[in-house]
């Protein structure tokens, strides 16, 4: 996949290995409320460090919205050996002057062409029950929804045959458009 530009002159490609630094730079960057969305709970920047080096390592997929050099917002795909089916753990960060400008839309949609791709028939996205924008992105992109204690999980089923129940891969100026049936 070609990196599609952004309206803010910002790109959307994959991250490539020498990308690790503007990645975890990215997450530090991250305020407290956004690292709270991000991975449901306060973390230390130790912490951080090496969730940074893990996903790079041990084969994650992460997807960066760029501007210049700076990642800005990521989408992340890791891969679920311990469940039976191919099935896939997503998450997503946007630093907080670049929320709600469809870049959190934009990375989701590149996130899952991907899995699709890559054959992964189920995707989970787990996330604190007070982050309204994580579900409604979740439930736009297909996401069945279920509650517990403190989180929300949303499962997406991926038809290997085409794209998730309720929405068409069309060709469109950024190699791809996603349209809501």
């Amino acid at each position: 996949m070609q990196p599609e530009v952004h309206q803010n002159a910002g790109v959307i490609r994959q991250l490539r290995p020498s990308d690790l630094p503007r990645f975890r730079a990215h997450l530090l960057r991250l305020d407290s409320e956004s690292r709270h969305d991000r991975f449901n709970g306060a973390i230390s920047d130790a912490f951080i460090d090496r969730y940074a080096d893990r996903s790079f390592h041990e084969g994650a997929t992460v997807i960066g919205y760029l501007e210049g050099e700076q990642v800005l917002g990521a989408a992340e795909l890791h891969e679920r050996t311990d469940l039976p089916e191919p099935t896939g753990e997503i998450a997503f960060s946007v630093e907080r002057h670049r929320q709600r400008q469809g870049i959190g839309a934009k990375l989701f949609h590149r996130l899952l062409a991907h899995a699709h791709a890559l054959g992964y028939q189920r995707l989970h996205v787990t996330t604190h029950s007070d982050n309204r924008a994580m579900k409604a992105l979740a439930k736009r992109f297909g996401a069945e929804l279920s509650f517990g204690v403190g989180e929300t999980v949303g499962t997406i089923t991926l038809d290997p045959n085409g794209w998730p129940d309720g929405f068409l891969l069309e060709p469109g100026p950024d190699l791809f458009s996603v349209t809501h049936l």
